[in-house]
């Protein structure tokens, strides 16, 4: 098992990439917290994590808000005893153009999508930091941080956000043996907010198949074991290939 014995927090873990990823991560043999503002969601996923022979315990946390992160933080130190992972995945989209994103809506998006990884790794590096054993941290990215889109303009420039948070928070936590990297999918599992998987979704990736968010999830793990001991503030792209050659969006 390569995560024998390890506490992670997942995001956003009610739903999609999040649930994945915990599920892998508990059958590596983590114990998994799980973050998410749907305490029904966070508790079905616990609940079948649970009732499978692993360990999950679910929390409502708002991760724009850093006196509720404070505190999710210290509820998983205090139950788990530690923490050995975190993973940034929870986000929320606009799907608008400039002309038409209120400011309110601005503000929420870059509130949840680039705001709440700055500080769930601000409360979860000092927790690592107070263990002295070091962590590991990767941050859900997206190819839409990489280019424009016609069709959405507060998630673009969020999830740029996270590709350079990704690095300096790379450069300023590895004196403290804390490893971060980011993961880059493209349209994986149902998108960003909303419950169902669309099979109308165009696929423009070079395998002419939908990203699976357990294609995802198997990067992250990647990431957070001793597999990738040496890489540290680098990206993986889970696309498919669509950044590799220039195809339509």
């Amino acid at each position: 098992m390569k995560l024998k014995d390890q506490v992670a927090i997942v995001t956003g873990a009610g739903r999609n990439i999040g649930e994945e990823i915990a599920k892998l991560f508990v059958a590596e043999g983590a114990k998994v917290a799980i973050f998410d503002m749907d305490k029904a969601r966070g508790d079905h996923v616990a609940a079948a994590i649970n009732a499978s022979g692993g360990e999950a315990a679910a929390f409502v946390v708002d991760v724009s808000k850093g006196v509720d992160v404070e505190r999710g933080v210290a509820e998983v130190a205090k139950r788990f005893g530690r923490i050995d992972i975190l993973i940034n995945n929870v986000a929320i989209s606009d799907n608008k153009t400039i002309i038409d994103l209120t400011e309110e809506e601005w503000d929420r998006v870059m509130s949840v999508t680039l705001k709440g990884p700055f500080l769930m790794g601000k409360f979860v590096a000092k927790q690592m930091i107070a263990q002295g054993s070091g962590g590991k941290m990767v941050n859900i990215a997206s190819t839409s941080g990489w280019r424009g889109r016609p069709r959405a303009i507060a998630y673009t420039t969020a999830k740029g956000g996270v590709i350079n948070l990704t690095r300096s928070m790379a450069v300023q936590l590895a004196p403290h043996n804390i490893r971060v990297n980011s993961v880059s999918p493209n349209k994986a599992g149902s998108p960003v907010g909303k419950d169902e998987f669309n099979p109308d979704r165009p696929i423009t990736n070079l395998l002419k198949k939908a990203v699976e968010p357990s294609d995802v999830a198997k990067a992250v793990l990647f990431l957070v074991s001793d597999d990738a001991t040496f890489v540290i503030g680098e990206n993986i792209f889970v696309d498919g290939g669509v950044m590799a050659v220039d195809v339509p969006t």
